[in-house]
């Protein structure tokens, strides 16, 4: 029997383009090449009979060229606190396997990738509000970052900006837009500061993308 599995992440993306991404617009990168920091918080998940509820993860990526041109590293990160099933469970899943082929994110950008380093399982330091959109991440020796909302420059309040995907996406159906940083050491060696974020979940499981309204949409009802 094929592996069942959900994954249900509430997920920070901070990518090297200005705030008009081409991954979410349809347009060329803004400097001609890809670099993107994943940080997230598995809410709910299971593998087979494996839990994944409370683990964290990254996921590191940079391509020479456009994304779609392939040639990428990828470095996966997760949660040292795993057990033995759930570190091969997070692995396998964020390595965009036991799924159709290309039905979500992480199938997509590892099938666009030509190294893979070997996954880490090391402490994550993630402190985020999805609300505020705010993020501090610190993976000691291998990342460090920061999020936060972009400002209103006529009134000083954060300014509240979303993209909402009713089809043709294989990441999210909905998410909060903002700016981060983030520097990358070792062997994913990057940074970029002031740059595209976006904050959202991330539901996926062997048969691709779960389309369900996020949470993050609850401003909608007050």
């Amino acid at each position: 029997m094929a592996d069942q599995w959900v994954f249900k992440s509430e997920t920070y993306d901070n990518c090297n383009c200005a705030v008009n991404c081409g991954c979410q617009f349809n347009l060329p990168s803004t400097h001609g090449y890809c670099q993107s920091a994943y940080a997230g918080t598995v809410v709910e998940g299971h593998f087979n009979g494996t839990p994944l509820a409370g683990l964290k993860w990254a996921g590191l990526y940079k391509w020479p060229g456009e994304i779609a041109d392939g040639g990428g590293t990828r470095q996966i990160v997760i949660d040292e606190s795993a057990d033995k099933a759930q570190r091969h469970a997070m692995d396998t899943i964020i390595s965009g396997g036991a799924c159709v082929p290309l039905s979500n994110a992480f199938s997509v950008f590892g099938s666009l990738c030509s190294e893979y380093l070997e996954t880490l399982f090391l402490p994550i330091d993630l402190k985020v509000d999805f609300e505020d959109r705010t993020l501090k991440v610190n993976i000691l020796g291998v990342m460090r970052g920061d999020g936060r909302p972009m400002i209103n420059e006529f009134n000083g309040e954060p300014f509240h900006i979303a993209l909402a995907r009713s089809s043709g996406s294989f990441e999210y159906t909905y998410a909060e837009i903002g700016l981060g940083s983030t520097t990358a050491m070792g062997e994913m060696d990057m940074a970029f500061e002031d740059s595209y974020a976006h904050y959202c979940v991330h539901h996926f499981n062997q048969d691709g993308m779960i389309r369900q309204r996020s949470r993050l949409t609850a401003w909608l009802d007050r």
